[in-house]
């Protein structure tokens, strides 16, 4: 292999060298780049500056420079030049880009309008981003960048935004430069007011505006408005943006009004029936579509038929021929529930009348049938009241050998007509169901005249499924009564005595709302403390007792809820059922209640003297701290701890002073129920030298064995 001359391997290195210096020398200064000036042992020149609006360098003891396009290079000179004014040392200044920026304003429909500063070569939704996006009423379609020239004029720039929303061209977008504006209109459908509004709301309206080659849809339409025109658009999609028509239309008679020539009727039932393409005509820029009311008019004709008395929707039905008796009856909604469906008569055009019984051919066999009535357009089918009689109240319709009553709880209580296949289930329902009061755990059927009332669990039935065959056999006759849940005993007393003692459970003592509540097998503890608005502040949830009633005999459990709580075990609750009372005890309840081998005296100088419950698991420093601590002339030193138990009795002496210094526990004295804490006063001296010249335990136990007496 050949060698490298030295001198193009030198030339190649310089090259190599210059390339940055190069690249360097081709980059423009503008408005917004931020810069780093070099220049040492100089500390005001530690922060990078900004070319601000007017292309100037603002400098330290210099003041603006001027470097808004030049190159760097230029720019170095000139601040170079500008520096040596004020400074010597500059062997070692240097000027470098340390970023390019864009100093941009944003002004119109957006949320946060202002001067702001984006990145290079950021595009016109990163800066409409940065102004906090697009406010409500914004106009995509004809913003606009205001770019000033070199002579003061201003150059406009207008792009299509939804256009870039809708196909992702970034070609759409103008390139921005420094100082450009740019503005969002306004929407031409806020009008001239400002109001607040919403994006639903705008829309409601359509999405053209004032565009005179938009579509103009209106009449009974879900939306009415202006939607702007896209070549080769009809009919058909024209209502379906503005949402379709409404129940109300008269579709038969929907009116386009192009921009030229006369109107044209489209019959939009006549092409959905078809699907006749050429039916869905094409519409010109600037249509107007007109979707009228229907309006309620006597049809007639040789093509009708008409349908009046007991039927859903009673009128005139066009008749194609061939259309049968049943099809007419189908369209009008057949029959109602008092139609008397054997007495059905078909009044002919020629003025004769044929009957027909509909029920009986219902029920007859095939073979046996009488064929239906032939209808022919002109004809009147009239379907009478069944049980007409000018006396008779429309309750009457039913005979009550044909009628149950339902009562109670639920929605439309009333007489109900009753055919063998219907079950309790299908006459609830017919009933309107339970309302939201609705006891329906404890059903009660009334069997006719007999009067035995039976009890029917319908939500255990409904909970957990069953056979049918459990649900008790309605007959005619027969009533039944969903009850209602009881309200609270505070409310109305009447209703509340409604319910039975085997349905009701004892809440009583310190809870939100003590009270007689209804239970059901699947609740529990916890349900019932909860249904009463759970424990109070004051509640003693130690102690809490549930009498178990209608047992054998009577019997008590204790309930620690605290422990509950703090362990989730589920076995510390007890298993009520319905006639149970359910007690929570209050800590503050008198101290008679309270036996005194489970108390702890508290004597002497604490800030809250008496009684207080005690445990196990609780010591001298618990029992002071539910006492308020020791008050201000309390002898800590000398707090006396007398014991009296059956087997042994006892005094110590306990020096609270020098436990809160060495905080040993094991010189905690012991503390068991029964027992009497003291302590002394400073002012008690004489108290303090007997105390300490005391060595027979047994006589200070006699003087708290007075103490004890006394309380």
């Amino acid at each position: 292999m050949q060698r490298i001359p030295r001198l193009v391997l030198a030339l190649v290195m310089l090259w190599t060298a210059m390339l940055p210096a190069l690249a360097q020398g081709d980059v423009r200064l503008n408005v917004g780049d931020v810069v780093q000036l070099t220049l040492p042992s100089e500390d005001s020149f530690t922060n990078p500056f900004k070319v601000d609006r007017d292309g100037n360098l603002d400098l330290p003891e210099v003041g603006p420079v001027s470097v808004a396009g030049l190159t760097l290079g230029q720019a170095k000179d000139r601040v170079r030049t500008a520096l040596a004014v004020s400074f010597r040392d500059l062997d070692r200044f240097n000027l470098a880009v340390k970023e390019h920026r864009l100093l941009l304003s944003v002004a119109g429909f957006v949320k946060q309008p202002g001067q702001i500063e984006i990145p290079a070569g950021s595009s016109a939704q990163i800066a409409i981003n940065v102004a906090g996006g697009l406010a409500a009423g914004a106009q995509l379609d004809h913003m606009q960048v205001r770019r000033p020239g070199p002579n003061g004029e201003t150059r406009v720039i207008v792009f299509d935004y939804k256009k870039y929303l809708d196909t992702g061209d970034s070609h759409i977008l103008p390139v921005l430069r420094p100082l450009d504006e740019i503005f969002v209109p306004a929407s031409p459908l806020i009008g001239n007011v400002q109001i607040d509004f919403d994006a639903h709301s705008l829309q409601a309206t359509g999405d053209a505006g004032e565009d005179r080659g938009a579509i103009r849809v209106f009449g009974e339409v879900a939306t009415s408005g202006s939607y702007a025109y896209k070549p080769g658009a009809t009919v058909m999609d024209a209502l379906l943006r503005a949402g379709g028509v409404t129940r109300y239309a008269a579709v038969e008679q929907v009116r386009v009004l192009p921009p030229t020539g006369d109107p044209v009727l489209f019959n939009l039932k006549v092409y959905l029936d078809s699907g006749n393409q050429a039916l869905n005509m094409p519409l010109q820029a600037g249509t107007t579509i007109f979707v009228p009311h229907e309006v309620e008019e006597v049809k007639s004709g040789g093509h009708v038929v008409y349908v009046m008395g007991e039927v859903a929707k009673p009128g005139a039905f066009e008749a194609k021929p061939g259309t049968g008796f049943f099809d007419i009856l189908a369209n009008a909604g057949g029959p109602s529930r008092y139609a008397d469906s054997k007495q059905i008569r078909i009044i002919r055009a020629n003025g004769t009348v044929a009957a027909f019984d509909l029920a009986a051919y219902t029920d007859s066999a095939g073979g046996t049938r009488v064929p239906p009535p032939t209808v022919n357009p002109g004809d009147a089918i009239f379907v009478p009241e069944k049980n007409q009689g000018p006396d008779q109240s429309s309750w009457l319709r039913t005979p009550p050998s044909r009628a149950v009553r339902v009562l109670g709880a639920v929605r439309a209580p009333g007489r109900l007509e009753w055919s063998d296949e219907m079950s309790l289930v299908d006459l609830i329902a017919q009933a309107g169901g339970p309302n939201e009061r609705g006891d329906i755990a404890h059903v009660e059927i009334v069997q006719g005249d007999k009067g035995k009332a039976v009890r029917f669990d319908l939500q255990n039935f409904l909970s957990n499924g069953g056979s049918a065959s459990s649900m008790p056999v309605i007959h005619a006759g027969y009533t039944i009564t969903v009850p209602e849940l009881p309200q609270s005993p505070n409310d109305t007393r009447a209703t509340w005595m409604q319910l039975s003692a085997d349905r009701s459970i004892y809440v009583m003592g310190s809870v939100g709302h003590p009270g007689r509540y209804a239970f059901e097998e699947k609740l529990s503890f916890l349900d019932i403390i909860s249904a009463a608005d759970g424990p109070t502040s004051a509640a003693d949830l130690l102690n809490i007792r549930v009498s178990h009633r209608g047992e054998m005999r009577d019997r008590v459990t204790k309930v620690n809820l605290a422990q509950f709580f703090e362990t989730g075990d589920d076995r510390l609750l007890p298993h009520v059922k319905p006639g149970d009372v359910i007690f929570v005890p209050d800590r503050n309840r008198n101290w008679l209640e309270v036996s005194p081998a489970t108390t702890v005296r508290m004597l002497g100088s604490v800030s809250k003297p008496g009684r207080y419950q005690f445990n196990d698991g609780m010591t001298i420093l618990d029992l002071l701290a539910e006492a308020g601590g020791p008050s201000k002339d309390a002898y800590q030193e000398k707090i006396v701890v007398v014991n009296l138990s059956c087997c042994a009795s006892e005094a110590r002496i306990f020096n609270l002073v020098d436990f809160a210094k060495t905080g040993d526990f094991s010189k905690l004295p012991v503390v068991r129920a029964g027992d009497t804490i003291y302590l002394p006063s400073l002012e008690q001296s004489d108290w303090t030298i007997f105390m300490e010249n005391v060595r027979d335990a047994v006589s200070v136990i006699s003087i708290f064995a007075l103490f004890k007496v006394l309380l």
